[in-house]
């Protein structure tokens, strides 16, 4: 069931997978990249949720300039899905975050967010140019950030695709999201690890960090899967670990 090779394609939704592909391939030309050690226990996880079982499979790595690059599919019995990725960047450079969640139910795809989300007051002029000259789809179905989502960019995209056309429309800004982060790091030089500009970075993370962690629906279903002692070490030292 798990979205790890291209074998594995077309298991999960194909929204899902097609997304999972594209990360993959993008990851993939990063400068550097390296596998990313982390707890054994955390990287093909297995538990029971109000009876139907919970499989969580998680991919990490590091690469120059991003200090994390985190990969999560997960499957709650037979209707639930979830696909999950976070590119953290070292801060020392002066990249955003991307990061795109996909959640698929049993009618199919009920919520798609993705973004670059800024790591100061503002994102980068470079980035910020190229996405304001972006041309976004239109999808009937826009969906409200939660309450913490004070974290994301004005370009943040949060919807609930109509049909298959939309569902292509949102891959189609992942990827470019995607070449804009991408194509920003090739290119971009470090700044020193006490500047100014880097402490500042380093703290928006935090709190980036600190507030994906208040989402609640995360946590309440690990605690039941597991135990709220587990799903707090989940969350809080791999999901969203502090730079």
């Amino acid at each position: 069931m798990l979205l790890n090779s291209s074998n594995n394609c077309h298991r999960f939704h194909p929204l899902l997978d097609s997304i999972a592909c594209l990360i993959r391939e993008y990851r993939s030309r990063l400068p550097d990249l390296e596998l990313l050690e982390c707890e054994s226990e955390f990287i093909n996880v297995k538990g029971e949720f109000n009876g139907e079982e919970l499989f969580i499979n998680n991919e990490m790595h590091c690469s120059r300039g991003l200090r994390r690059i985190h990969l999560e599919s997960a499957r709650l019995g037979a209707g639930l899905e979830i696909l999950h990725c976070v590119f953290f960047p070292e801060p020392t450079f002066d990249l955003p975050i991307f990061g795109v969640d996909v959640v698929s139910g049993t009618t199919g795809i009920s919520a798609a967010i993705v973004d670059l989300s800024p790591v100061s007051k503002d994102l980068p002029l470079w980035i910020s140019n190229q996405l304001s000259d972006m041309k976004f789809p239109f999808f009937k179905k826009k969906r409200e950030l939660p309450q913490w989502g004070k974290i994301f960019s004005k370009y943040a995209l949060f919807i609930r695709p109509d049909d298959k056309d939309e569902e292509a429309s949102f891959k189609h800004v992942v990827d470019q999201f995607l070449q804009v982060l991408i194509s920003s790091l090739v290119h971009l030089e470090p700044d020193c690890s006490d500047a100014n500009a880097t402490i500042e970075r380093l703290n928006y993370q935090r709190f980036y960090c600190l507030q994906q962690r208040r989402n609640d629906k995360t946590r309440n279903v690990l605690s039941k899967a597991f135990d709220s002692q587990w799903a707090d070490i989940y969350i809080e030292q791999f999901l969203f670990k502090h730079p």
